[in-house]
């Protein structure tokens, strides 16, 4: 159970490595306009609101490898981290794109689930 709860866990930090990537650095391209349904217009001008945004997912992710570095001392910490994730995936489902709640969501419940179970 406890390698299942890494592997979801390291799984989550990636998703938002990812994430960070592209609202960052690729938002205006034709890849973070697909990625996230945009005109080139809207893209540019909303450019640094994704920044900060894409900021914010890269510290999710921080948290997550800080919890897996800690190793078994790690625990709480990535309990903490999964939920603010899980809490973030609820509410941009809710308000944003229900594609979130299996992108974000669901991979953060299933890592604290397991992280909890380990």
């Amino acid at each position: 159970m406890n390698t299942a709860a890494h592997i979801v866990v390291a799984l989550v930090a990636l998703i938002h490595v990812y994430i960070l990537v592209l609202e960052m650095f690729l938002w205006t391209t034709p890849k973070g306009r697909k990625a996230f349904g945009l005109t080139p217009e809207f893209a540019e001008a909303t450019k640094v609101l994704a920044a900060n945004q894409g900021l914010y997912n890269g510290f999710l992710a921080a948290g997550l490898i800080w919890g897996l570095v800690l190793g078994a001392a790690g625990g709480p910490v990535k309990i903490f981290f999964l939920a603010c994730v899980l809490v973030a995936g609820l509410y941009g489902a809710a308000t944003a794109s229900r594609k979130i709640l299996f992108i974000q969501a669901l991979p953060a419940a299933l890592g604290l689930a397991l992280t909890l179970a380990a």
